[in-house]
């Protein structure tokens, strides 16, 4: 039994040491100076404006759990959808259910707001 997991436990132990020698290797060749102009928040090319401080919107995590909810209602609606004969009646008013309650939950988000990008 211990056998098959041999090449498993070589491979992470490989692994861990290569990365361990990576990290102390960047500890001791790398530049031990700070350069503030390094340290500002950098995005699409463009230098930000944005300080340390700033606090941003909820709304893009919003949007993303909702992207989220809505991709896991895909991956739940597949294997009934591919197979609902086999599952029957029952699978199919509880796919229904499902459904609703999701289209609950966005009609409450749309009603909110959480769907403008204004």
């Amino acid at each position: 039994m211990l056998q098959s997991y041999l090449p498993a436990l070589v491979f992470a132990a490989v692994a861990t040491l290569i990365g361990i020698s990576f990290v102390a290797a960047g500890a001791m060749i790398g530049p031990r100076r700070t350069i503030n102009h390094k340290a500002d928040p950098y995005e699409c090319g463009l230098p930000s404006d944005v300080k340390k401080g700033f606090r941003g919107g909820v709304s893009f995590y919003l949007i993303a759990m909702l992207f989220i909810l809505f991709d896991i209602e895909v991956i739940f609606l597949y294997p009934i959808a591919v197979q609902l004969g086999a599952y029957g009646t029952f699978a199919l008013i509880e796919t229904v259910v499902f459904i609703a309650l999701l289209s609950v939950a966005l009609g409450y988000v749309w009603r909110r707001g959480a769907l403008e990008w204004t």
